[in-house]
């Protein structure tokens, strides 16, 4: 009885402080798990680096963790400093008049008569909708505009996550290996289901990650390019808002670039709106229609729909962290029932 007492309240014991020791960790959460995924994928490299270099485990982490610094930390700070200056600017304009959003709707009105009429014949009050589309229209040209102003103003608390994250990369590269033995000999969950689970947390993090990321490079970067050939202003800003929204599966960056080309419809710029949907849809589209099942779909063995909506979510609930979150928690998910059906159903 007193031993049975005893399991019960070391048991109660360790919960509540790994809830505890969970809460002292949660302001850094964002960079732990920058850097567990960060890890994950640059550890071929470093398994590389150890057999040129021989055991030396201090100096492989230290030469693997310059390569992450040179090709993916020095580059994203250039471009977010890039990013913000054209934000402000951007700001700037709309705080001086010379960009009015208000004046953008009333002439995708005035070229879209049609639209109106049909929204009456629904019974929608036309006058009403438009007044709350143009204050969202100026609420988010103003909420993009200063949450790159706002960026600028928190470079100090982003370079102390940057540190964070850095600093715990270096220790995660070169003791990664025995952390994650550590990890499945504590949990009572069985080994071999405890490995299976942590290979695939790995290969989803790692497609996940580099899959998304380098669509949303390639379809920034081709919506950057078209807006500076157009001479649309603020091709940068736009090209980076686009990445950031081809995170979200199948309509991402169309967000920005159709209503774009339905505003050069409006104002008489035929050629460059035609030029601009074509180049939409087939362009940046075809980027996201092939790498993305390729470069996600097919690693992390899961259907394109489980991907989108799983993404959708996990950007909902985890902010920009859930593009990775959502699709890990989705795949572990179905790696968990497997496993349940496989062990105890003596099914595959």
């Amino acid at each position: 009885m007193r031993d049975k007492l005893e399991r019960r309240s070391f048991l109660l014991l360790l919960v509540l402080v790994s809830i505890a020791f969970g809460l002292i960790l949660e302001p850094f959460w964002g960079a732990i798990f920058w850097a567990c995924a960060v890890t994950v994928i640059f550890a071929p490299m470093q398994r590389w680096v150890l057999s040129k270099i021989g055991e030396r485990p201090n100096t492989a982490a230290l030469l693997t963790l310059l390569a992450l610094m040179a090709i993916v930390v020095i580059p994203v700070i250039l471009l977010t400093s890039a990013f913000v200056s054209e934000g402000v600017q951007f700001y700037q304009r709309i705080e001086a008049g010379e960009i009015d959003p208000r004046q953008i709707l009333q002439r995708l009105r005035d070229a879209f008569p049609w639209v109106d009429q049909l929204l009456v014949e629904f019974g929608v009050d036309t006058n009403n909708l438009r007044e709350r589309l143009s204050q969202s229209l100026v609420s988010a040209s103003q909420f993009l505009a200063k949450e790159t102003f706002t960026i600028g103003q928190n470079t100090f608390s982003f370079l102390i996550s940057l540190a964070l994250m850095l600093y715990l990369t270096f220790f995660l590269l070169r003791d990664g290996k025995k952390l994650v033995h550590l990890i499945i000999k504590a949990l009572p969950l069985g080994d071999e289901r405890e490995q299976a689970l942590f290979t695939k947390f790995a290969e989803v993090t790692r497609a996940t990650v580099k899959g998304n990321l380098v669509v949303a490079i390639v379809q920034g970067a081709l919506g950057g390019i078209i807006f500076w050939i157009l001479a649309i202003p603020g091709p940068l800003l736009w090209g980076v808002v686009m990445a950031f929204l081809s995170l979200i599966p199948a309509v991402g960056a169309a967000i920005i670039w159709f209503p774009v080309s339905l505003y050069l419809y409006a104002t008489g710029a035929w050629i460059s709106a035609t030029v601009l949907v074509a180049y939409g849809a087939i362009v940046i589209g075809l980027a996201d229609n092939v790498l993305r099942p390729i470069l996600v779909g097919r690693d992390t063995k899961l259907p394109d729909y489980v991907v989108l909506f799983s993404t959708i979510g996990g950007i909902a609930l985890f902010g920009i962290n859930g593009f990775v979150i959502g699709p890990l928690v989705a795949a572990l998910f179905m790696a968990t029932w497997q496993i349940f059906m496989k062990d105890f159903n003596g099914e595959l």
